[in-house]
């Protein structure tokens, strides 16, 4: 590191002094947390964007300002790889010592250190370009200036402000720029992919299944979606989706949106039994989480809800279908397909999908982690239950349907490799993205001619419930096999597999929490008194072994 390099770090990070007393660790999504003290995270987070740009030999990487589901007076920072994909995990250890360092000389030694390991130049011979996006919180705004003083102290390093746009937006974009380096790949080249992706498959629905499917009204959590939704429809004429929520008035995920629909499942804000038999979709507040529901008659506000398995497992019958209608024994190229879940999967779904024929894999809870499994198939589906995911096509898989989408004699066979190449045209493949998911599973249900009742009807759930137990030290809890099996403390995994052997369909498994010191309990049976009472005995197992009295 030159001496110019150095002065540059110095004097632009001693404006942004970390917050005293308060540490900060990147979790599965990066880092967020009450935006007054985010400042100082965020600018050193425009530092680290533009040495991963560097070290990926001056690949575009993405920096989004956002808390997602977090209330409006939180934020946070997120970065994007080459791929679109979320940061690797390699680099989340400097990303949390970048973050925690107590001043701009600590700072500048970790750098220092850093760049030596990786070899990353720090003399300006190389060029880093950084895309930046935001939600709509007020804090946005300066955080992004933040953000990009981190990364004008990088000699060589350039940001380019993409203004208010989805996460999984500015992930697209990322992945785009970095697939084709001519390419602007802005947000109209999103909408313009996504839009006439989902024309080409509502273009090759059977004539048979031309019917309509009904309204939809779809909450869009008082975040970004809104506005992004209505360009879309206009783009596409789509006059049978109505839009609540859009942030024009209502706050920003306060009794509205994905995570709030899923968690509690009661109808969101502005909804109501005037909506009793309409399908209804809700986003989260940055547009990368979506379920369905519809609201019970004379319910009370609650609702039948339709989560990520279900959209999971809609994708997954889809998908099977028209690669049934495409490979036959002949066929000498059969793609494997994969579906990754964790183990919040409901066990009802996972026994669908069993049933299906397909390969279900499961991994420790965290995006990041069904990701990485989902890209060794070459069509990898993969989704939480609380409605963030996507799929996953091989670069392999995509040459095989672009070829036989124009050489298939047959037109049957021709329109199911045409219909699979829409479907990876319209899904997000970078990141979980719930304008994309939506306009599949629009495209998916006017295809099939189901209603959202015979799509909820696909399997019915086991009851379940979850419980968080606090206690004094989490890390004493380590667990393997995808964090359904206890390794430490020793004795526990027994004592859960002894109550749980005593419900009918019970599974129970328990969890340290990633950002508190609480242990979560999971628990499933055959009836919810079942459940509710075994996840009631082993969150009072998990009090005994830790010693530690909520």
């Amino acid at each position: 590191m030159d001496s110019q390099q150095r002065s540059m770090l110095l004097e632009s990070s001693s404006l942004f002094p970390p917050p005293k007393g308060i540490k900060l660790s990147y979790g599965t999504a990066g880092f967020r947390a009450d935006a007054s003290i985010l400042q100082s995270t965020v600018f050193r987070m425009g530092i680290l964007a533009a040495l991963r740009s560097l070290k990926t030999e001056g690949a575009v990487i993405g920096l989004m300002i956002t808390a997602s589901h977090n209330k409006v007076s939180d934020n946070g920072v997120k970065v994007a790889d080459p791929n679109g994909e979320m940061l690797t995990q390699h680099w989340e250890p400097f990303a949390d010592s970048l973050a925690n360092a107590p001043d701009p000389h600590s700072l500048l030694q970790l750098i220092a250190d850093f760049a030596k390991k990786e070899e990353i130049p720090l003399n300006g011979s190389k060029a880093a370009a950084i895309l930046l996006g935001r939600d709509t919180r007020p804090s946005g705004e300066f955080l992004v200036e933040a953000a990009k003083q981190g990364i004008c102290s990088v000699i060589g390093a350039a940001a380019s402000d993409m203004g208010v746009v989805t996460t999984p937006q500015l992930h697209w974009m990322v992945r785009a720029r970095n697939k084709d380096l001519k390419a602007s790949a802005s947000e109209l080249d999103y909408f313009d992919q996504v839009s006439t992706s989902f024309r080409c498959l509502i273009d090759l629905i059977p004539k048979k299944s031309h019917h309509g499917i009904g309204k939809l009204i779809v909450d869009c959590a008082n975040g970004v979606g809104g506005e992004k939704l209505r360009i879309l429809k206009e783009k596409l004429n789509w006059l049978d989706a109505e839009i609540r929520n859009s942030g024009e008035q209502g706050i920003l995920n306060e009794q509205v949106g994905a995570d709030y629909v899923q968690k509690d499942k009661v109808a969101p804000q502005g909804f109501g039994p005037h909506d009793v038999g309409t399908r209804c979709a809700s986003l989260d507040g940055d547009a990368d989480r979506l379920v369905y529901f519809t609201i019970i008659p004379n319910g009370n506000n609650q609702i039948n809800l339709v989560d990520g398995d279900k959209i999971l497992s809609l994708f997954a019958l889809f998908i099977k279908d028209q690669l049934s209608i495409l490979t036959d024994d002949k066929n000498e190229y059969q793609p494997r397909v994969g579906v990754v879940q964790t183990a919040y999967a409901n066990g009802a779904s996972t026994k669908y999908l069993n049933q299906l024929g397909l390969q279900v894999i499961f991994t420790p809870t965290g995006v990041k982690y069904l990701h990485e499994k989902a890209q060794e198939f070459d069509i990898g589906i993969y989704f939480e239950a609380n409605g963030h995911g996507t799929i996953l096509f091989s670069d392999h898989s995509l040459c095989w349907l672009e070829d036989r989408k124009s050489t298939e004699k047959g037109l049957e066979k021709q329109n199911a490799a045409k219909r699979l190449w829409a479907v990876s045209k319209l899904i997000n493949q970078a990141v979980g993205d719930a304008l994309s998911g939506l306009l599949l599973v629009e495209a998916i249900l006017q295809h099939m001619g189901w209603s959202v009742d015979k799509w909820n009807d696909l399997y019915h759930d086991l009851p379940s419930r979850q419980l968080k137990v606090k206690v004094a030290d989490r890390t004493a809890v380590v667990t393997t096999n995808a964090e359904t099996i206890v390794e430490k403390p020793p004795g526990i995994q027994e004592a859960i597999t002894a109550l749980t052997v005593k419900y009918p369909q019970g599974r129970c498994f328990v969890r340290p929490s990633g950002t508190e010191d609480v242990v979560r309990v999971y628990a499933e049976a055959n009836i919810q008194e079942s459940a509710d009472e075994l996840a009631t005995c082993v969150a009072k197992l998990v009090d005994q072994f830790l010693g530690f009295h909520s």
